[in-house]
């Protein structure tokens, strides 16, 4: 009976920036625990190849997640065409490193508006489906730089702070209509998106010190929590930023 919990069978899964990194890596465990899932980006060749790598028939719903009336469409367009998405991820994010002095103001705008409004725009579409039906999962992906920050990443460490802000506004507007909107909390993972951090030995080290686990995470140790927060395992779990880090926000 416990097991069951966590079963996902049945259950429609969205999961937005799929096409690599954490977000294909969150799909497939989704797809194993049962869900059908859904993929989405903007490249059409990395979309192509992500669900080339499925074992299983995916879909695809292809839009930009910072174009709010593009998203609330597409999403309209999905429900009544498809079928209902019982399971949000919003796992669509960028990253740009530069001193805070520096901080190129254009990049500044783009990254509020990957990290920050495809939260709000896709997760305000979704929910109003949800709302309707009386269930429904949301999970945001934050960042161990919702609690914490380094040089040259200010403006990403706002974006990721206002993500868990944003979670916990959305549970506390939607859990009374039987929504669970939480969040998942990465801390150093080896993605595409920390690709220069990877290969920088001097980094690596430092960060191996500071993490009590010693070393980097993998992406495929982010799918149990995500698989719980999507489950009804989490049935009373509303606003909660779970960090999965290795312990790094635990420690001094």
């Amino acid at each position: 009976m416990s097991l069951q919990l966590f079963e996902l069978k049945g259950r429609r899964a969205l999961v937005t920036g799929s096409s690599q990194g954490i977000g294909l890596a969150l799909a497939a465990g989704l797809q194993a625990a049962g869900a059908a899932v859904v993929l989405n980006g903007r490249d059409d060749k990395k979309l192509a190849a992500a669900v080339a790598s499925f074992a299983a028939p995916v879909g695809v719903i292809a839009f930009d997640v910072t174009d709010h009336q593009t998203a609330r469409e597409a999403i309209d367009r999905f429900e009544t065409d498809t079928g209902p998405i019982d399971i949000l991820v919003n796992n669509a994010g960028m990253q740009f490193r530069a001193p805070l002095e520096d901080y190129p103001a254009d990049a500044f705008e783009r990254m509020l508006r990957t990290n920050i409004s495809s939260v709000f725009n896709v997760g305000q579409a979704v929910a109003r489906h949800m709302i309707g039906r009386g269930q429904g999962k949301i999970i945001n992906i934050a960042s161990v730089q919702t609690a914490l920050a380094r040089p040259s990443i200010a403006p990403y460490t706002a974006t990721k702070g206002a993500v868990g802000n944003l979670t916990k506004g959305m549970a506390t507007d939607w859990a009374r209509y039987g929504l669970q909107c939480n969040a998942i909390a990465p801390g150093y993972f080896d993605t595409p998106l920390n690709a220069a951090l990877v290969s920088d030995e001097t980094f690596s080290a430092w960060l191996e010190k500071r993490t009590p686990a010693g070393r980097w995470g993998k992406v495929e140790e982010l799918v149990g929590a995500c698989i719980f927060l999507a489950s009804d395992a989490s049935s009373f779990v509303n606003g909660h930023i779970l960090y999965v880090d290795g312990g790094i926000t635990a420690s001094l």
